[in-house]
Formats: structure tokens, C-alpha cells, sequence
């Protein structure tokens, strides 16, 4: 009897003693001190590095992570994950894989983020573009984006100088400066990237147009390669996109059609007709998470990067393609930018059916109605990125015609 009692407490020490060995491998565990050299990573991405958006995250994270000196084991990507439930249990293996920090790229994936953040309250969830973070207030679970919109303005400067070359080369008339613009869906990220856009554009080329379609898909190659060629045989001279694949591009190197990209350089495939390509630099933010963490400082419930924390760039122009002084105006804009100078969505600049826009209320405090809730124009200027760091400028302004509207049922 009594070794069997015996047997029975080793038995039980052994498992307390097992119990402790792995509570370091455990995501519930508070007790875990979180260093460089133990942190460990995980990156959900919606599609893969065929698609130009996926491809900037996992740059950037791996550029991030030698930057950091932290060894491939400390980081896991996983490509692929549709924004559904699976999204939510690659979450949970993620945080059972010893994950301090799980980070998601695409809008749709928000919801599931979420509810794995619910599960496991000690793991950092952070979540690319999303809305919600401000209003649900779970300490574990944050949003980021960036000015992109910013990017976006300057790229459009690049191309209305482009637009003035050709009129002043006699290629088009004034009055034909009209570009065109394939948008995935019709979401406010969208919107407000091809507004900023053709803002930079109207700048400098003050006649321009442009018309937009939209694919109701981030990444469809065929239906981006031709909605740019209808575009093009609609009368557009230049085209940009917020889309994720080599389509629009492509169909503008063989159409001979000056093209401005988005999420990285297209001039290798696309020399004679790429200008410039604006994106977002995520290296900064997970330096900013890792960084947080190791040294237990809080992580901003909703992160915006700007050009100064280097997260707003543009790539080299172009070998071929942009008008001459392009390197040298853009310079000047950056600079105006950076000190307040130059404002995106100055009112001064833009009407609504002929008139100046001099209240709007933004949909800022996501709900199911989409309700109008915040007020955006203050002293002249639509404020973007100040409410929260997710885009939330959905005007529809004159000069822009919007060809066709698709809403889905996701968003990036």
C-alpha cells in the first residue's frame, strides 16, 4: 500500500514538474517574460507573394525581422488564409505555437481576429487596415494603417507632369488629360486613394478627369488586365490602380500607356510605361510591436504611419517613362507635406457638385448601420487619418466619374 502511494505522489510531482518546465510555452501564461530573444511572430496573409499587397507585408517582415536579429524560427507567415473561420483558427494555432504577437493584412480578416484575441487574452493581436480596435477595447487587440493617402497624392503630382509632357508634346490636347483608375471595390481605402491621387494630379494639371471601375476583387489578374484596357479605349492617356495583381500594369506596357503602380516597382516588366509606385512600408510598425513588447511599453490601440516614421514611400521613378523634373517636384511636395504646407483634402481644392464641402460627417465608430458619426472637415481641410488610422474619406468629388460601383463583401 504504501508504494503504491508512494508511485502516486512521483506521479504527481512529475506532472507539476512538467507543468512548469512548459508553462514558458504556454499563450495563457502571464508569468512569460517577453525578450528579443525568445519573442516569436505570426503573420497571416490573404493571398501569397504572386499578389503585390501579400508580397509588401512579407518584405517588410522580413526585412523587419533581420533588422531586429531575430532568427527564422522566431517568425512564422502563413499565406493564404480566405477571410472566413479559418482565419480565426489559424489565429488559435498561431497562439498555441508560443506566438506573442499575431498579425492579420487584409480588413475581412478583423472579425476573427477578434474573437481569437477573446481567447487568448496575453497574445498581442494586430490587425492591418481594420476599424474596430478604437470601439471594442480589448487590451490585446489593435489596428494599424498608414497616410498612405499621402503616397498616393504625390504619385498623382508624377502623374500630371506626365499628363503636362504630353500636351506639351502635342500627344493629347488639354482637354483629353484624362486618366483612368481600376479600384477593387467601392470602400472608403479605395476612395480615398484614387482621390488623393487624382488631387496630386489636378495640382499640376489642372484640366485633368478621371474615370474608375472597379474588379469587385483584390487580386483578379484578368479582370485588372482588362478593366485597363477598357479604360484605355474609353479615352484615358495614363492609368494607376489599387489592385493587387501585374493586370492594369501589364495591359499599359502593351498599349504603350504611361502607368502608375501601387505596392512596388512594376519597371522591370514595365520600363517604357512605369512611373512611379507609392506604398506602405510595414517594416516600421512590426519594429514599433516587437519593440513594445520587449520593453513592455503599450502598443497604440490605433497606429497611423506618416512619411516622417518612414512609412509612407514612394519607389525610384521610372527609367523611361516620367516627364522630365519628376525626381526634383516630387522633393518639393514631400517637403510640403511634412511641414503642414500642403494639405491632401484642402477644400479649396475640390467641389461637390460645384460646391465647397464645408461640413461632412465620416463613418469613424464602425457599426452595422455604417452610421455617419464624426465630424471630418475642420478649418478647410477633410482631416484623414486623424480619427483613426483606417481611411474613412468616401466624398465622391467632381472630376472623378465613377464608371460602375462595387461593394462585395470583404475589403483588404
Amino acid at each position: 500500500m504504501k508504494k503504491k502511494v508512494l508511485a502516486l505522489l512521483l506521479v504527481v510531482a512529475l506532472v507539476a514538474s512538467l507543468a512548469i518546465v512548459f508553462a514558458g510555452c504556454d499563450p495563457t501564461d502571464e508569468d512569460k517574460v517577453v525578450t528579443m530573444d525568445n519573442i516569436k511572430i505570426g503573420m497571416i496573409c490573404l493571398h501569397d507573394e504572386n499578389s503585390t499587397y501579400d508580397k509588401n507585408f512579407i518584405v517588410a517582415m522580413n526585412e523587419a525581422a533581420e533588422a531586429l536579429g531575430l532568427r527564422e524560427d522566431q517568425v512564422i507567415i502563413v499565406t493564404g488564409i480566405p477571410e472566413s473561420d479559418e482565419c480565426y483558427q489559424k489565429a488559435c494555432e498561431l497562439a498555441e505555437e508560443g506566438c506573442d504577437i499575431v498579425f492579420a493584412n487584409s480588413f475581412g480578416h478583423e472579425d476573427y481576429m477578434i474573437k481569437a484575441a477573446k481567447k487568448y487574452p496575453n497574445v498581442l493581436f494586430a490587425h492591418a487596415t481594420g476599424t474596430k480596435a478604437h470601439t471594442e477595447n480589448l487590451p490585446n487587440f489593435v489596428n494599424a494603417f498608414a497616410s498612405i493617402y499621402e503616397g498616393r497624392y504625390m504619385a498623382g503630382v508624377a502623374a500630371g507632369l506626365k499628363l503636362n509632357e504630353m500636351i506639351a508634346n502635342g500627344e493629347i490636347t488639354a482637354a483629353q488629360a484624362k486618366m483612368g483608375y481600376v479600384g477593387a471595390f467601392t470602400y472608403a481605402e479605395v476612395m480615398s486613394g484614387y482621390t488623393s491621387f487624382y488631387l496630386g494630379a489636378k495640382s499640376v494639371c489642372p484640366t485633368v478627369t478621371m474615370d474608375v471601375t472597379f474588379t469587385g476583387s483584390w487580386y483578379d489578374e484578368t479582370a485588372e488586365n482588362n478593366a485597363a484596357k477598357s479604360l484605355i479605349a474609353g479615352g484615358c492617356v495614363l492609368i494607376s490602380q489599387h489592385a493587387d495583381s501585374m493586370g492594369a500594369p501589364n495591359a499599359c506596357e502593351e498599349a504603350g500607356v504611361p502607368n502608375v503602380s501601387y505596392n512596388g516597382s512594376t519597371a522591370d516588366a514595365c520600363e517604357d510605361t512605369f512611373i512611379v509606385s507609392s506604398r506602405i512600408n510595414w517594416a516600421p510598425y512590426y519594429t514599433y510591436l516587437v519593440n513594445s513588447l520587449v520593453n513592455g511599453t503599450e502598443v497604440a490601440k490605433d497606429w497611423t504611419g506618416t512619411i516622417a516614421t518612414g512609412s509612407v514611400v514612394l519607389t525610384a521613378i521610372g527609367p523611361n517613362a516620367p516627364a522630365a523634373g519628376t525626381q526634383a517636384k516630387l522633393d518639393e511636395v514631400k517637403a510640403g507635406l511634412q511641414n503642414g504646407t500642403i494639405n491632401v483634402f484642402d477644400t479649396a481644392n475640390w467641389t461637390v457638385g460645384g460646391q465647397k464641402l464645408t461640413s461632412y460627417l465620416a463613418d469613424v465608430d464602425t457599426d452595422a448601420a455604417y452610421a455617419k458619426d464624426t465630424e471630418a472637415i475642420e478649418n478647410g481641410v477633410f482631416f484623414e487619418s486623424k480619427h483613426r488610422s483606417a481611411p474613412y474619406f468616401d466624398v465622391e468629388i467632381d472630376g472623378i466619374t465613377l464608371l460602375d460601383r462595387n461593394y462585395g463583401n470583404d475589403a483588404e
